[in-house]
């Protein structure tokens, strides 16, 4: 059986520099390590709507659906990420008692569960959580990011920005990370194509 962690959230940030780029930042329960998911424009307002304790949000589309679920059935759900493909997080929301699953972006599933209240639970796969971890610190001002976690459209978009702002170190990092995928995509490619002849 799949060992997971049990995520709680903390807290939402723009990246600094961008304007489109959030992160939402969980921690396991022991509040020992935290893992950063990016967000995109929408989810960042969505939150900033709810942090802010803004009176029109009991009436928003999510906080509605979830009332009536709770109000109407025995539901119960929990949200499960347990891999990172091409820098995305791939999230589920599972039926605890009949095991269906339904593909759901992470930051959304991270949001359904701050709509929940906590009653939908996330958790992580033990070992993604581990690689993608970082010691948890209530004081830190700022997060680690692993740039694996990064979509392809976000990575070449910090590119051009820190090739446009000279951060050429920067731009270096990010740069080595798209040709790892490029050459991991190709190295795939050819691998289908034998098992299609075969």
């Amino acid at each position: 059986m799949m060992q997971r962690v049990r995520l709680v959230f903390r807290s939402v940030s723009e990246i600094v520099g961008s304007t489109d780029i959030g992160l939402l930042v969980l921690t396991d329960s022991a509040e020992q390590r935290q893992v950063a998911l990016p967000c995109d424009r929408h989810v960042l307002n969505e939150f900033s709507l709810r942090m802010e304790n803004n009176p029109v949000v009991d009436k928003l589309l999510p906080e509605v659906l979830w009332n009536v679920i709770h109000w109407q059935s025995d539901l119960r759900l929990e949200i499960h990420i347990d891999q990172l493909v091409d820098g995305k997080y791939q999230a589920m929301l599972s039926n605890v008692d009949t095991l269906d699953e339904i593909p759901v972006s992470a930051s959304d599933a991270v949001l359904l569960s701050f709509v929940s209240r906590g009653d939908i639970s996330i958790l992580m796969e033990e070992s993604l959580f581990m690689r993608q971890s970082t010691v948890y610190d209530s004081q830190a001002i700022g997060i680690s990011l692993p740039v694996n976690t990064i979509s392809d459209e976000m990575l070449q978009n910090a590119l051009d920005k820190a090739v446009k702002n000279e951060n050429y170190e920067m731009a270096s990092h990010l740069r080595d990370e798209i040709n790892r995928r490029r050459k991991a995509s190709e190295g795939d490619a050819p691998e289908e194509k034998k098992e299609d002849e075969e």
